[in-house]
């Protein structure tokens, strides 16, 4: 075994630009073993993020060591790992759920809600899982764009409740459990409860990413629930529109204030496409998520247009991603919500669950 040429070959892969995300393997995943015996070598790479088409594609490993090394017989594995990121310092991740990720806007009216599902649906669909907590107490709409809003959860021991499942994603709304003809009327602290009740009452099925859902804005409810949410990165969403992008930066340092790293900018509505002529128009303006982007150094995950077909699907219950997979909002959304898990997993990771309990017993 030559170990100076092994060496030499896992710099190289560490070192090599994964395609279409701009990192190198190091950041985004790791080289698990790297054995040689003769002109036959044989690795083993994982990545901390679900990517199906990667997954298949160990060419690109094995020509970055047919081109550098002697060896004729490459043998390469590559699997996916997701980890548990770093959470608020303060706080403890949820118990079966590696990764809670908050979908927020300073402002309501700019989509979230249709963004957050998309987003969920995308990832599980590139191998995750995944589920979806609905904290707009006061108008969650979760449940109607799954088409589960007449079912309800059940329990096993009137203490925890099971969460309901649509298209592979688990989902857990305060919609299943009040009636959604009358308005929940209640102060910040009650609404505080309820979701942290949801969030740790339920019980998840050993999730990559919990998305969270949460209620526009940027006030008391919201900076309770960032400071007692265990999570590991957000996305904001927002519209091209200023009054929009002024809500956006809001939230961008609420976030930074509580020292939860900000994955990416959505921006949604960038242009509405006509559905008789299929014009493209920016009636909301133009390049206010590049802006705002570029002035906080945030990746802009993708510009989503606005169409009747959007709106249609999320209101009978099925998800463009679920309608239509292969429309090109479809494909945006898919790539932005690999680019928000490649984020998240060049982040640091939690190893706390790892560590030894320490007990301290008089002798």
């Amino acid at each position: 075994m030559d170990i100076e040429n092994n060496t030499k070959i896992k710099n190289l892969l560490n070192e090599f630009i994964i395609p279409d995300t701009g990192r190198p393997l190091k950041e985004i995943g790791k080289i698990v073993s790297f054995v040689s015996e003769g002109n036959k070598c044989k690795a083993s790479i994982e990545f901390g993020y679900h990517d199906n088409e990667l997954i298949k594609n160990d060419r690109i490993f094995s020509e970055v060591i047919r081109e550098n090394s002697n060896f004729i017989d490459i043998d390469i594995s590559i699997n996916s790992d997701v980890k548990s990121h770093g959470v608020q310092s303060s706080l403890s991740p949820i118990e079966n759920v590696k990764n809670i990720i908050a979908v927020a806007s300073g402002k309501g009216g700019v989509g979230k809600s249709t963004v957050a599902s998309n987003l969920a649906i995308s990832l599980h669909q590139d191998g995750a899982t995944v589920g979806i907590l609905d904290a707009d107490i006061y108008g969650p709409s979760i449940p109607l764009i799954f088409g589960i809003e007449d079912e309800q959860p059940t329990s096993n021991d009137g203490k925890r409740i099971n969460p309901l499942k649509a298209y592979g994603i688990e989902v857990m709304s305060i919609g299943f459990l009040i009636d959604p003809k009358k308005p929940t009327i209640w102060r910040g602290p009650m609404v505080t409860s309820a979701l942290n009740q949801l969030l740790n009452q339920t019980i998840w099925g050993g999730l990559d990413y919990l998305i969270v859902d949460m209620p526009p804005g940027t006030g008391d409810i919201q900076l309770s629930l960032s400071q007692q949410v265990p999570v590991s990165g957000c996305v904001i969403v927002t519209t091209p529109q200023d009054i929009a992008l002024l809500d956006a930066r809001k939230g961008l340092e609420m976030f930074r204030k509580v020292s939860i790293p900000i994955l990416g900018i959505i921006e949604n509505m960038s242009t509405h496409i006509c559905s008789k002529c299929q014009h493209e128009e920016t009636i909301f303006g133009e390049g206010g998520g590049a802006r705002i982007s570029e002035e906080y150094n945030i990746d802009l995950l993708g510009k989503l247009p606005l169409t009747a077909a959007v709106r249609s699907q999320t209101d009978s219950g099925k998800p463009s991603v679920i309608s239509e997979p292969d429309s090109e909002y479809s494909k945006k959304f898919r790539a932005g919500a690999k680019k928000m898990a490649i984020k998240l997993a060049a982040t640091k990771k939690d190893f706390s669950q790892h560590f030894p309990k320490i007990v301290v017993e008089e002798s």
